[in-house]
This record gives C-alpha cells, sequence and structure tokens, in this order.
C-alpha cells in the first residue's frame, strides 16, 4: 500500500491526516481526505483490473458495454449519475460473481469533436489543409480527455482504467474499417448517388437518427398558382406552404385521386408563381387532403414526401438551396440569400405581384440535426448505407431476446424501429473521423476496397491495393474522402473490448477476450436508444448473428428541483464541480441511488444531505461497535435470543438487497438496507448491546452485523466502507508488508447464515424496548433503573428474557388478552374550505352540533351525521383518544400495548 510523506513546507496539517498505513476511527470522518486518497489507491493498485483468459467460463465473467462519451469539455450532471448507476452495478457484481470488465472508452471522432475544436480554438475546419485541422482535434481532445479522465476517477467509479479506448486511435480504427469491409463483402452496404438528410451548418449528410423534432414559429402562406393552355377548367388554386423559398425548386403539383374538389386539376399544367416556370399536376395518394387546401407542391426537395414523389414519378431535379442552405443561381433575383432571407423577401414580392392569398401564424415541428439544432434540408449526392430496412423483424427479434431494465424502455426501441424510413447512411463530409477504406476508379467509378492486413488506411496519403482496375484495367485512382458516422465506430464498443479482429491464418474474426462475448450489460440514457443500442444491435448483429449483450440498463435524465430539464436557456444548470466540492461522493451516490430506473428524476440537495447523515452515521457506529466487541469474537455454542434475531433479521436483508440488485432496483436496495441499517441496527439493537457489552452471544453479533453492514453498503458508499473496512478488519493483510491491497470490494457477496428467528416477535420485542427507554429518558430515570412490575400485550414469545434483562424489568407478564382500553373522540376537524359553500349558514348548526356532542359517526357508511346532515368522510377527519383506567401507565407501540406500574 503507497503511503503520503508530509511535505512540511506545503501541508502543516499532515501529522492530522490518516495514512492508509495505519487507518483508524479517531476522529469525525472527513471525506474530502478519504475519497481522494482511496480513488488514487484503487487507481494506483489496479484494484479493479480485470485480468483476461480467453479459457475462461464466460459465466463466471461479468462484462459491461459502457458508453464511450463524447469529448464535448465537460462533466455533466447525466455523466454523474449514469456513471454512477454502472458503477453499482459493476461493484455488485465484482463482489457477487467475481471477475468484471468495466471498461471506458472516449467517442472522440466526427462533428462533436470537430465543434469542440472549432469552438475552443476559435478556427473553422474549412481553413486548415484535413491533416492539419485533424492535428488540431487531436491535441484538443486529448487535452479535455485528460480533465474527463480526472473528473470521472474523482466519482470513484471502479473503472479498469487500463482497459480504455478511443474511438480515433489506431487499433478501433482498424475494427472500424474492418466493420465496414466485412458488411461490404456480404453485401449489407452500398453506395448511391441519392436524396439525403444534410445538415447545412455542419455541412455534412447525416442520418435518421441524428434528426429531432423542434417546434419553431412559422406560417401558412396560401398562394395563388395560375393554370396554362387553352381552356383551364379555372383560373387558379391556391396551395399552402411553410417554405415560399422553394418555390423555384417546384417540379410538380399533386391531388389526391378521391379529392372532389381539386379532382378536375389532374392533368393540367401550372405555372409557379414568380418564377414562371411550368410543372404538371399529377394525382397520388400521399396527398393529404385535410392539409391546407388539399393541393400540395413537390419541390426537389422539402421532404420526404417530396423525395418519395420524385422518385416514384421520375421527377427532374432542381437544386435551388446549396450545401450551406444558401439560394442557388436557380433562385434568380434571390441567389446568395439564406433560405431564412429568401423567404421572406419571397413572400413579400408574391404579395406584391397578387398572387399572395392569406398569411398566419403557426408553431409546428421541423427537423433538425440533434447537435446544432440547425433545420434539416434534402439534398442528392452519393453517399454509403448499410442497408438495415430489409433486416428490421430480425433486429426487432434482437431487441426481444434482451432483458430490459425497465422493461417499458423497449417500447421505444420497438417503435423506432417500426418507424424506420431509410437505411443508415454511414458517410460524413467532414475532416474529423475514421477515413473509408475505398479508391475509386477515375474511369469506370469501380471501388477497390483496402486489404485486410493494411487496415487501418488513409486513401488520401496511402496507395490502393492495385495497380489497375480489376473491372477495366484503368491505372488512375481516386480516394474517398468521406469518413464515417461517429455511430459507425461506437457501435462496435462490445466487439471493440472484445478484441474482435480479422485471423489471417484461419482467415476468420477471432476475438481475444472471447469470454466476454456477448456482453452482460447494456447502460445507457434512453435518448440515445435508437442511436447507439439500434446501431449496436445492427453492427455486432450482422457481424457475429449474435444479441451483443444480455440485458440493457436505461437511465434517465436528471432535471431540476422543479422536475425541469436543465437546460443554459433556463438557467437551471446544475455543474457537478460544484456539487462534488460540497458534498462528499458518497453522498452524491447515495442521492443517485434513489431514481427509480429509467426515471427521468429531480437533483434535490436534501438528499445529499440525507446521504452525509448516513455517512456519520455508518461512522460512528462502526466506532461504538468498535468499543462494544472484539474485532474477532468466537462464535458461541448458543446464540441468546434477541442476538439470533438480529442475525436472522440480517439473513433477510441479504436475501432482498441480491433480489434487487440483481434487478438493478438500486432505489429499492438502498432504501431497505437504510431502514435495517438505520432503524433496526443503530435505533434498536445497539441500544440494546450497550446494555450487554460484555455478553459474548452479543459481542458475536455485533461483529457479524457490522462486516455485514459494510459489505452491503460497499456497492453504493465505496469511500467510507473501503476506509472503515480498513480500519478495522484488514489488519491482517496489509499494504505496509508488502501485499497488495485487501480491497473491501474485492470480497464475496454476503450468503445468509442460516439463522433462524420469529422475526414477527423480535420486531415486537424491540418496540417494547424502545418504549420502555424513552418512557425512562421522559422521567429522567437512569436506564439501569429496574422498573417494578411491566405487562405487554403482543408478540414477544422467546424474547421475554432480552425485554426483562434490557430494561431492567423486575416482573414482566405477557398478556393472553388486551388491556381494558376506552376509545373517545378526542376532536372532529372540518374541511371548512368545501364545508362553507355546499352548506353555507347550516356551517354554524353543525359547529354547534359537534360542540354539544349530538353527532353520529357510521363507520360503516363513512358519513358524520350532525344538525340532520350526513356529512361524507372528505369533509371530516376524527382524531381518536385511547385510554387506560386501570392501575399503570399505558404505552402503545405499533405491535404492542405495554402496562408500566412502577412505584418511582
Amino acid at each position: 500500500m503507497s503511503t503520503e510523506t508530509p511535505n512540511p513546507e506545503t501541508d502543516g496539517d499532515a501529522e492530522a491526516e490518516r495514512s492508509f498505513d495505519d487507518p483508524d476511527l479517531e476522529g469525525g470522518y472527513e471525506p474530502e481526505t478519504v475519497e481522494s486518497r482511496w480513488q488514487r489507491q484503487w487507481v494506483d493498485e489496479d484494484v479493479y483490473a480485470y485480468d483476461g483468459d480467453p479459457k475462461r467460463d464466460p459465466n463466471t465473467v461479468y462484462a459491461i458495454d459502457t458508453p464511450p462519451p463524447t469529448v464535448s469539455g465537460s462533466l455533466h450532471m447525466g455523466h454523474l449519475y449514469g456513471s454512477t448507476l454502472q458503477d453499482f452495478a459493476a461493484r455488485f457484481r465484482r463482489m457477487y460473481d467475481g471477475e468484471v470488465l468495466f471498461p471506458f472508452g472516449y467517442d472522440d471522432n466526427g462533428i462533436a469533436s470537430e465543434r469542440l475544436t472549432e469552438s475552443d480554438l476559435d478556427i473553422r475546419h474549412q481553413d486548415f489543409e484535413r491533416r492539419e485541422f485533424q492535428e488540431r482535434c487531436r491535441e484538443v481532445c486529448q487535452k479535455y480527455e485528460a480533465e474527463f479522465t480526472e473528473q470521472m476517477q474523482s466519482l470513484g467509479c471502479s473503472i479498469d482504467w487500463n482497459h480504455t479506448y478511443k474511438t480515433i486511435e489506431p487499433r478501433v480504427q482498424r475494427i472500424s474499417q474492418l466493420s465496414f469491409i466485412d458488411l461490404y463483402e456480404k453485401g449489407r452496404e452500398y453506395r448511391k448517388k441519392a436524396p439525403a438528410i444534410w445538415c447545412p451548418e455542419c455541412e455534412t449528410a447525416i442520418s435518421q437518427v441524428e434528426t429531432e423534432d423542434d417546434e419553431r414559429h412559422s406560417h401558412f402562406n396560401d398562394i395563388a398558382f395560375g393554370l396554362t393552355g387553352e381552356n383551364p377548367p379555372r383560373e387558379e388554386f391556391v396551395i399552402s406552404t411553410t417554405r415560399p423559398e422553394l418555390l423555384p425548386a417546384c417540379v410538380s403539383v399533386f391531388v389526391h385521386p378521391d379529392d372532389e374538389d381539386n379532382r378536375d386539376l389532374v392533368g393540367e399544367t401550372a405555372r409557379v408563381p414568380l418564377f414562371g416556370h411550368e410543372v404538371p399536376i399529377i394525382e397520388d395518394d400521399r396527398v393529404d387532403m385535410e392539409k391546407g387546401s388539399g393541393v400540395v407542391m413537390c419541390c426537389t426537395f422539402g421532404d420526404q414526401n417530396d423525395i418519395e414523389w420524385y422518385q416514384a414519378h421520375d421527377l427532374p431535379l432542381r437544386v435551388a438551396i446549396d450545401e450551406t442552405a444558401t439560394m442557388t443561381d436557380l433562385a434568380g433575383d434571390y441567389e446568395g440569400l439564406s433560405t431564412e432571407e429568401a423567404r421572406e423577401a419571397i413572400v413579400e414580392d408574391i404579395d406584391e405581384a397578387g398572387h399572395l392569398r392569406d398569411r398566419r401564424e403557426i408553431v409546428h415541428d421541423v427537423g433538425v440535426h440533434e447537435r446544432c439544432d440547425t433545420p434539416v434540408e434534402y439534398r442528392v449526392s452519393k453517399q454509403w448505407y448499410v442497408e438495415v430496412l430489409d433486416h428490421t423483424d430480425e433486429y426487432l427479434e434482437a431487441g426481444e431476446a434482451m432483458e430490459w431494465y425497465p422493461e417499458k424502455m423497449f417500447t421505444r426501441y420497438r417503435h423506432w424501429i417500426e418507424g424506420l424510413e431509410w437505411d443508415w447512411l454511414i458517410s460524413r463530409q467532414r475532416d474529423s473521423g475514421i477515413p473509408f477504406p475505398v479508391w475509386y476508379c477515375t474511369d469506370c467509378d469501380h471501388a477497390v476496397i483496402a486489404e485486410k492486413a493494411d487496415l487501418p488506411v488513409d486513401p488520401l496519403s496511402d496507395e490502393p491495393p492495385v495497380d489497375s482496375c480489376p473491372e477495366c484495367g484503368n491505372d488512375a485512382f481516386e480516394p474517398e474522402e468521406d469518413v464515417f458516422d461517429t455511430w459507425a465506430t461506437s457501435s462496435l464498443t462490445p466487439l471493440i473490448n472484445a478484441g474482435w479482429d480479422w485471423d489471417a491464418e484461419s482467415e476468420s474474426f477471432e476475438m481475444d477476450s472471447p469470454e466476454l462475448y456477448p456482453f452482460d450489460l447494456r447502460p445507457q440514457g434512453h435518448d440515445i436508444i435508437s442511436f447507439w443500442l439500434f446501431h449496436t444491435i445492427v453492427k455486432c448483429y450482422e457481424h457475429t448473428g449474435e444479441v451483443p449483450f444480455d440485458a440493457t440498463l436505461i437511465n434517465g435524465h436528471v432535471l431540476d428541483e422543479n422536475r425541469e430539464k436543465m437546460s443554459k436557456s433556463r438557467g437551471n444548470v446544475v455543474d457537478p464541480d460544484d456539487v462534488l466540492a460540497e458534498y462528499p461522493v458518497d453522498a452524491i451516490r447515495f442521492w443517485a441511488a434513489n431514481a427509480a430506473v429509467g426515471d427521468d428524476f429531480p437533483y434535490q440537495e436534501k438528499d445529499l444531505r440525507a446521504g452525509e447523515k448516513l455517512l456519520r452515521k455508518l461512522w460512528n457506529a462502526s466506532k461504538l461497535v468498535d468499543t462494544l466487541a472484539p474485532r474477532a469474537p468466537d462464535e458461541p455454542a448458543e446464540l441468546e435470543a434477541i442476538d439470533r434475531w438480529l442475525l436472522a433479521e440480517l439473513d433477510d436483508a441479504i436475501d432482498d438487497l441480491t433480489e434487487y440488485l440483481e434487478a438493478y432496483e438500486f432505489a429499492k436496495a438502498r432504501d431497505r438496507l437504510r431502514t435495517f441499517f438505520w432503524n433496526t441496527f443503530c435505533d434498536d439493537y445497539l441500544e440494546i448491546a450497550k446494555t450487554r457489552e460484555d455478553n459474548p452471544s452479543t459481542q458475536y453479533a455485533l461483529r457479524t452485523a457490522h462486516r455485514t453492514f459494510l459489505e452491503l453498503w460497499a456497492p453504493i458508499l465505496p469511500h467510507v466502507t473501503e476506509e472503515i473496512w480498513q480500519a478495522v478488519y484488514a489488519g491482517e493483510t496489509s499494504a505496509a508488508d508488502g501485499d497488495d491491497l485487501e480491497s473491501i470490494h474485492r470480497r464475496e457477496w454476503p450468503e445468509p447464515r442460516g439463522y433462524e428467528a420469529d422475526l414477527e416477535a423480535g420486531e415486537t420485542a424491540t418496540e417494547v424496548i424502545s418504549a420502555l427507554r424513552r418512557y425512562k429518558s421522559e422521567r429522567q430515570l437512569p436506564l439501569n433503573e429496574e422498573l417494578d412490575a411491566v405487562a405487554v400485550y403482543g408478540s414477544i414469545g422467546g424474547f421475554e428474557n432480552a425485554v426483562r434483562d434490557v430494561m431492567h424489568v423486575a416482573d414482566l407478564e405477557v398478556l393472553e388478552s388486551q388491556p381494558e382500553i376506552s376509545t373517545e373522540v378526542a376532536s372532529i376537524d372540518l374541511d371548512y374550505s368545501t364545508l362553507g359553500p355546499k352548506y353555507g349558514s347550516k356551517v354554524g348548526d353543525i359547529d354547534a352540533g359537534i360542540e354539544s356532542g349530538e353527532y353520529e359517526i357510521d363507520d360503516d357508511a363513512g358519513v358524520l351525521r350532525v344538525a340532520g346532515e350526513e356529512l361524507e368522510d372528505e369533509l371530516f377527519e376524527v382524531s381518536l383518544e385511547r385510554t387506560y383506567s386501570g392501575d399503570g401507565e399505558m404505552l402503545e407501540t405499533e405491535s404492542a400495548v405495554i402496562i408500566v406500574d412502577n412505584e418511582d
């Protein structure tokens, strides 16, 4: 175990700090010192390292396919929460199963890293040569990754930092390019010139999954189109559109075949206002007759319908908007304007020309790029696609084969697959990314694919693997300049972590760590089910024929205290650095365990304060146990009833916690353990133990329960449990002797020891003891003061001696029947806010009837009869008072009635 050497020049309080060589429980718990030390110690000593073995039984390994965060510059509350949930699973499974792989990765290629670099350095990627800009991206990402790693380690997550990868590193580039080649050889990829979703801000094609709907303010513009020809059926018709800037790209007008009002237009020719070109009017059943006038223009391209019509009717292509959302020369006088500028200018000119019939404000959904919130366009370009639409049934079956936590999240996955309209577009027109390993013949455009042995390659600097085109014999090639979509690589994380690669000798794909695959758990946020989870299933299923993980754990988002989504615009973002500076990490973990998995939940400081209190309670309880019992007492031949009851309760808690944690029900596990530890052990049993500190049975029960509590709390509260464990129980083998750290987190998960007791009777007995303790305290009697006589009505069979001995009762009697107790109405409270409007002046009579006692409560009917009225139960609340008229004083608990007859 490493030792921190105090620096007398900078560390004036060094003598007060505990070292790992001599941990103890002196003083209070100091999380600001303890947590950072253990975080370094765990990393330095590889406490959580996974030692791979291809021959290991996969059933003895638990592997987590962790999400590689995008390098975005800072840790946010989602990272803090999501990473903590993953760590709960990793720490539990490491104790429960044995070997765990909990890796970490960075998604540092693609648009996100480019935008971070541009923002951080205040540059534009267009102003640099590709390789120069890529170097800038690497430098910026490396800086932020180092900071992010430090922040992640400050959360105390049990990550194996030896298994860290970056999606831009050469090994991962090779795997990504191998994936491309394998799918290409299987006929699952194709390159096609076709309409694609385009982001004008990022200047690249994007996939369907990268778009989302956003509400935007706009206008519906009713524009009159004229008809041409000698005898048109009418002079004009009206089209409603939110995008008049697309008029120069109009190629046709469509009418639904069942539209009686507009059927006369079919077969005619329309003239586009302002721009003057003529377009055919065609019938098509995809027209929404309920929208606008029921007549719709088709432009290349405004939306998915335009694309379908363009393809189905072989329409011409008119490109009025370029890759930066700027109007082209096809727009005439509007060339060079942005789409927003052109929209307003065209509407003004249409109005002046007499073609605008109406204009009204609306709010509607607009498709935007999820990374930059820019409205997307549709452009024709050559792109690479993974074919997915023909295998959706298989991907759905793969999803059904997995366990979903919570189960309801499978619905999102199913809905995404059922709503797919496009194959997966994987090429991007950017500078930072993994290049396609492809060259094209300059004569026939035949694609030449790199050899697997040569990967990774960059066609911009590497030569193709052939001297001439195998199709036409030409010896000149053009390199592919596009790069992979970042999801095309991050979707391979199970294969990256399992060491998937091409084996030239066997001519097949092999894994360095086959025992990991398929992975046991995929944890992630619900917002990337359609991104990461779906694409991972697609890639891994196509490569291996297997579902890549057995279960997926879906976490929600962190909201503010008012349950509103955190956003910079609202000013309600909580900075994790501020939280970590103010509260112990274990207190934050206690808060994170409070949410039901899959649900969004609020950040509330009261939960953090509750976590702080728990840490102090665990520390102080540990100090008390250390004074009451030797650290390794022998088990007595016979345990006394109250001690056996505690250990039986502990067995019950172990069963519950194991069940909850196996099902990733962290909130239930946390609450179950806290209730048992705080209420049963600390409030009840420890108070009992104080009076029995020399009792071998109690000493053994105390130590057994305490050791077990530390192990049960370890996945949720790793720092404080490690500190206490090292101070109390890890003395036999210490790092001071040159041995490895005997961490609590490498211990086996507790199993029930098989103690049997009447749990209900034991619980009632502890209630009786607590009630008698309060009785003495309220009367300022010493706890060892003898009580003359106590009678108990309640199930305490077998625990009579415990009650008698702990509370020093001279004469204890267990009653077979309840004492004579009278129950009277103490008060009746009325809901005047409802009563007044309903009964008006009668309220006074009702009050008088209650005051005089002239009323009747009908429990069966749930009504109060008074002043000639029947009040329903929601209008009143009855408080009852129970009194005992015999000798002595009555005390009541949830399960018992106690009569104390004591001569003070």
